[in-house]
């Protein structure tokens, strides 16, 4: 989660070892400590007076939605802290939506949005039935997951039903524990500990490509957005990996949703563009920075300004385009996926050859766990010669 002033000096609330920590655009950061979630949101909040808050995960937002209610419940909703979240994230009635996946298709549905049909699954026999009605393959996905964690898709009765009772299952005690001995990662721990089991939702399935959209909105209208196909991903349900800016008129329902929920700060909505029609269905909301919000590709299309713009009431000072290529590869994604992807070399690679720190340690690690360290080292292996970035 990012704390930013309208100087636009930035703090974070992070696991230890994340590595935003070392880049220099961070002024401080604050240790989220996964046993005691609220006290850590508040312990920045109250250390760093932000006037804009914007979460980077969906435990984040989620937590956020809980401090917001007991800030309420304490004081009021006009006191400190819920005021500066209702700021951030937009309407305080519209929380309840955006992180249920369900209820934002349904009411994007009654808006006169297209959207698969979609429907929360409490056991087996629910889905057993949903996938009588509607068939397969099926879409399964659990609330409150991103990066493609919380999704999978069944093309048998078989497979829906292994998934299903993997995502509706609360975190392994296993996983919690490695996450937080080896990765100083504690945001597992609370949803374990709490042995809370997860809202799994069907969705029809649209064959077809992929599309998403991220836009930085303020009080229900939208100031600048970014739209793109995607072109490859990290496996079937994980994040994209190398997009492609395109236009599309349907893709327009982004925009419907933000005013209708009367939404502000940075929000990801993601299609399916049917493969026979290239119609477009919006399947879910990110309600967090998604991974390509800080990409800056012109007028209307750079994020960050747009957002620094509204918190101060100043007017949007736009940067320079970063690439005019309509093709992105997303760092270190495609690399770590096939260093010998053709996208490195004929697309602009979205190295932050500007923060050395964090490109050694995004690559260091993820290297490492995939058993993909060279002794040759970083600086060789992702040398502008062999990832352009041009």
């Amino acid at each position: 989660m990012a704390l930013a002033n309208a100087g636009f000096t930035v703090d974070a609330v992070c696991p230890t070892r994340h590595p935003i920590r070392v880049t220099r655009i961070l002024r401080k950061s604050h240790i989220y400590h996964g046993l005691s979630p609220l006290a850590s949101f508040s312990a920045a909040i109250g250390a760093t007076n932000p006037d804009v808050i914007i979460p980077c995960d969906d435990i984040a937002v989620e937590q956020l939605h809980r401090l917001y209610r007991r800030e309420e419940r304490r004081s009021g909703r006009a006191s400190a802290v819920p005021a500066l979240i209702e700021r951030s994230l937009g309407a305080s009635e519209s929380f309840s939506i955006v992180g249920t996946r369900a209820r934002f298709i349904k009411l994007a549905e009654e808006d006169g949005v297209r959207v698969p049909a979609t429907s929360p699954i409490a056991n087996l026999d629910e889905l057993r039935e949903w996938i009588a009605a509607t068939g397969l393959p099926v879409v399964l996905k659990s609330d409150g997951s991103s990066g493609g964690d919380g999704v999978r898709i069944a093309h048998s009765w078989d497979e829906a039903e292994r998934a299903f009772r993997m995502l509706q299952a609360p975190p392994y005690w296993l996983r919690a524990a490695k996450r937080a001995l080896i990765d100083q990662d504690t945001r597992l721990i609370w949803p374990c500990l709490r042995r809370r089991r997860s809202t799994v939702n069907a969705q029809a399935y649209v064959a077809g490509r992929e599309a998403t959209s991220t836009v930085a909105c303020w009080q229900g209208r939208i100031l600048a957005s970014l739209h793109f196909e995607v072109l490859s991903k990290q496996d079937a349900s994980g994040p994209s990996t190398v997009i492609r800016r395109i236009e599309h008129p349907e893709i327009s329902a982004a925009e419907r949703m933000v005013r209708r929920l009367n939404l502000s700060g940075i929000y990801g909505f993601d299609f399916m563009l049917d493969e026979q029609s290239s119609k477009a269905y919006l399947i879910e909301i990110n309600p967090r920075a998604t991974q390509v919000g800080h990409l800056s590709l012109g007028p209307g299309r750079d994020i960050p300004a747009a957002l620094h713009a509204a918190i101060t009431g100043q007017t949007i000072q736009e940067s320079a385009p970063v690439t005019d290529k309509d093709t992105i590869t997303l760092f270190p994604h495609e690399w770590l996926r096939n260093p010998e992807s053709p996208f490195l070399r004929s697309s602009y690679h979205d190295v932050p050859w500007e923060e050395p720190e964090f490109v050694r340690l995004c690559v260091g690690t993820r290297r490492k766990r995939e058993k993909l360290y060279s002794q040759r080292g970083w600086a060789h292996a992702l040398s502008p010669s062999r990832l352009p970035h041009q």
